[in-house]
């Protein structure tokens, strides 16, 4: 008696696994409001040219964030020691920079200023990784006397 309830439990189950990826399918071509917006109405008519846009501009952005952390490790050699990489004045003038460029370019200011604090932050930790490691190689020299 137990196996039949058993059969039954998974054939209910699977049945209900295949409705729920039915449905996601079908969510994921059907939009619940508005039409295409983007690129003057031309995108975007599913959930998938949506995707294939983002990870477009994603790759973008790595592509961009790999020139930046070029020019972070360059920074780093006018630094004095690993501390002087923070220089949180800096910071805040690239910040309201960047809220300035986001509200020119339709981007939510909130969005750009947590994305960029963050990459900063993520860049910051990077600097002084290289700075330690260029030190400890001999290619920094001794931090001068004033």
């Amino acid at each position: 008696m137990k196996r039949g309830r058993w059969r039954a439990a998974s054939a209910l189950f699977a049945a209900a696994a295949l409705l729920a990826a039915s449905a996601a399918a079908e969510d994921a071509s059907r939009a619940y409001w508005g039409e295409p917006s983007v690129d003057g109405g031309k995108c975007c008519k599913s959930l998938a040219e949506v995707r294939e846009n983002i990870d477009r501009i994603d790759r973008d952005l790595v592509r961009l964030m790999a020139q930046r952390q070029k020019y972070v490790a360059e920074a780093g050699r006018f630094k004095a020691n690993p501390a002087a990489v923070s220089a949180p004045a800096r910071v805040e003038q690239v910040i309201e920079k960047v809220k300035k460029l986001a509200r020119e370019e339709g981007l939510a200011e909130a969005v750009a200023e947590k994305a960029f604090r963050a990459m900063i932050a993520g860049f910051e930790d990077y600097e002084r990784d290289v700075w330690t490691k260029k030190n400890a190689a001999g290619g920094a020299p001794p931090a001068k006397n004033p």
